[in-house]
């Protein structure tokens, strides 16, 4: 049964829930915006994180499962208006699903004993980030940072990119590049910059056993890729060989080539008893 039913996008509560659409807004609610069936569904299997959820009568039939287990954890549904849903949605096409959560991330010092880590540093394009934190979710990464030149995990194109991979693993925003590479050093892990330029190749640098202990890769703009001051805090730079015609892989498809590679390698070396 809905907690309340809105008809209007003038309600102060469906105006208050459409500013987390902003940045400024999220970082002051520390709230942001889950949209679609599998994202909440996704965000109601962390406990404590969904605070809201929003649906219209058509998409509480259809995942009728998914609102009761909402509202088995206690969480205030509201039936919403086609006009509201498309008001707070930020998809042309609404699903009819959507919640207000609570920002999941973790201080950099929460990562304990890291064995695969995905920094991004300067990804400016929350599609491309979004889905590099799918693919870390993928690979079985243990944390992802956002650096502070980086876009906000929460931007709703990025929450929809990552599939509900946000909800799964440790996510840290807001740490500067330096902090975050001594950090990382310091939790026994090297530093690899991707970068088409690289010195080492990422076959080689397998083959030589170079990704089965714990490794952190720093990915950069795909227009531009790492700034130097970025690419000089890493032990390595690499690059991802281009055996055909292609002028160069994506930002996303890079990600996929080095983390499958260095999960691969680290499946290979168990990690000893401590």
């Amino acid at each position: 049964m809905a907690s309340h039913e809105f008809t209007s996008i003038r309600s102060p509560r469906i105006k208050g829930a459409r500013r987390l659409a902003k940045r400024a807004f999220r970082q002051r609610e520390r709230r942001f915006l889950a949209e679609g069936p599998q994202a909440v569904r996704e965000a109601l299997a962390v406990p404590g994180v969904v605070r809201e959820l929003y649906a219209t009568v058509e998409a509480m039939q259809r995942h009728d499962p998914l609102v009761r287990a909402a509202e088995q954890a206690g969480v205030p549904v509201h039936r919403v208006t086609l006009e509201v849903m498309g008001e707070l949605a930020q998809t042309v096409t609404p699903q009819g699903l959507l919640a207000v959560c609570s920002f999941v991330d973790v201080p950099l010092t929460a990562l304990e004993n890291p064995r695969l880590v995905v920094v991004l540093s300067h990804v400016r394009d929350p599609g491309n980030a979004g889905t590099v934190l799918r693919t870390a979710d993928a690979a079985g990464a243990d944390a992802v940072v956002f650096t502070d030149a980086s876009v906000d995990p929460y931007n709703g194109k990025c929450v929809r990119a990552s599939a509900g991979s946000l909800f799964h693993l440790p996510v840290v925003v807001g740490a500067r590049i330096d902090e975050v590479t001594r950090f990382l050093r310091g939790a026994g892990a090297t530093i690899l910059a991707a970068d088409g330029r690289g010195e080492d190749r990422l076959d080689d640098l397998s083959d030589s056993g170079g990704l089965a202990g714990p490794v952190a890769w720093i990915f950069g703009n795909e227009a531009w890729g790492l700034p130097e001051e970025t690419i000089a805090l890493a032990d390595r730079t690499v690059s991802v060989p281009i055996y055909g015609s292609a002028e160069s892989l994506n930002l996303a498809t890079a990600a996929a080539v080095c983390l499958y590679a260095t999960a691969r390698e680290q499946r290979r070396t168990p990690t000893l008893p401590v």
